[in-house]
């Protein structure tokens, strides 16, 4: 039985200057990297199967919270009100990927071909891709929030790319990664999706069921996942601590680098909030779902980018440095974007005065 939307989250310390804190970890984690090189070495060690032991850890840290906001449950009235879920995954799994392919390789390769090598470009596209091909899963219950979301419509729309995620994110990537001359690792690619997506995502759940069952709804939702609110915002930023520890000197000989990735990012995001958004206005769908729509359009689900990117090619690596640019673009970039949302509110139909009313947990408004 599904135990209706999730409470609004807190905007914290951590979530309000967000951005701020990225800039910081990222700073002293180069710091780390230039003053104190054994560090980052140390690090370097901590690894199995590939992957970064220390890194892995604190992305399940981060991932976890997340799925204990997802409830499965909500799945069954998909078919109440379609339009606002088929523009989501329309612009997530049929255009996202491909368009952050195009403007990349654009920009990379033709923009910048006198700035940065071939390698390097073709590196950081797949950076970018895996990025792309990863929608919001976690941060869109804040802008959700924030644009006044219909909550429960959230929940769903998230669940719904939960699991696309599981059969489309492993496919996509290989195929594009492919077109870009990428040699992919196919074991990793599918084990890093089974290990931050799958791990994560059946555990929340069965925390869910549990919970639920021994304590009620009402803790659940009211006291056990606040409890976590601030967790993957400082999972987050220790990671990348971590990365941009190992990043240091990729970093400090080439930091224009940091700008000219952020670019066609920024673009990217915009692009995909306009689309979505405007495909929802030609629909009509209310202001209350097409935001959230908007806002997984145009944002990314950057915490398995960061994972996926440093499991297929090291923390070191040029494509992990365009997963965590993204980091920082896209924080501020969506803030302005809900700010625009809410500008535009009477662009869409006004909520129906039947619909005002509180309705049944179980059902959508």
């Amino acid at each position: 039985m599904s135990t209706g939307p999730s409470p609004a989250p807190a905007i914290g310390f951590f979530d309000r200057l967000l951005t701020v804190w990225v800039l910081a970890c990222m700073i002293v984690g180069v710091l780390i990297g230039r003053l104190l090189p054994s560090v980052a070495t140390f690090l370097g060690t901590l690894t199995y199967a590939n992957i970064s032991i220390p890194i892995a850890v604190l992305i399940w840290v981060m991932i976890y919270p997340m799925m204990l906001k997802v409830d499965f449950a909500s799945l069954r009235d998909v078919r109440r009100n379609p339009k606002g879920l088929m523009v989501t995954w329309v612009a997530n799994w049929l255009v996202k990927p491909f368009t952050m392919f195009a403007l990349t390789s654009l920009f990379f390769y033709v923009v910048f071909a006198g700035l940065i090598s071939h390698d390097l470009s073709r590196d950081y596209v797949a950076g970018a891709v895996i990025l792309g091909a990863a929608p919001c899963t976690a941060m869109v219950f804040v802008w959700s929030h924030l644009t006044k979301g219909n909550p429960t419509y959230t929940v769903v729309q998230v669940a719904t790319n939960d699991l696309l995620i599981l059969v489309l994110f492993t496919p996509i990537v290989g195929f594009l990664l492919g077109i870009g001359g990428i040699q992919i690792p196919w074991a990793t690619l599918l084990f890093s999706v089974v290990l931050f997506v799958v791990i994560p995502l059946a555990a929340g759940v069965i925390t869910r069921v549990v919970l639920t069952r021994r304590k009620g709804p009402a803790y659940f939702q009211d006291v056990f996942i606040p409890k976590f609110s601030q967790v993957t915002i400082v999972g987050l930023l220790l990671t990348l601590v971590l990365i941009f520890t190992s990043q240091s000197a990729v970093i400090l000989a080439n930091p224009l680098h940091i700008v000219l990735i952020a670019v066609p990012l920024v673009i990217q995001t915009v692009l995909m909030f306009s689309l979505t958004y405007g495909a929802a206005k030609l629909l009509r769908l209310r202001h209350d779902i097409a935001a959230p729509a908007a806002m997984i359009g145009g944002s990314n689900f950057f915490e398995l980018a960061v994972a996926v990117a440093v499991a297929l090619f090291g923390a070191t690596s040029p494509v992990a440095l365009a997963t965590t640019v993204g980091v920082l673009v896209e924080v501020p970039v969506m803030l302005g974007l809900v700010h625009f949302a809410n500008r535009t509110t009477g662009w869409f139909p006004e909520r129906p005065a039947a619909a005002v009313r509180p309705a049944p947990a179980t059902h959508w408004p």
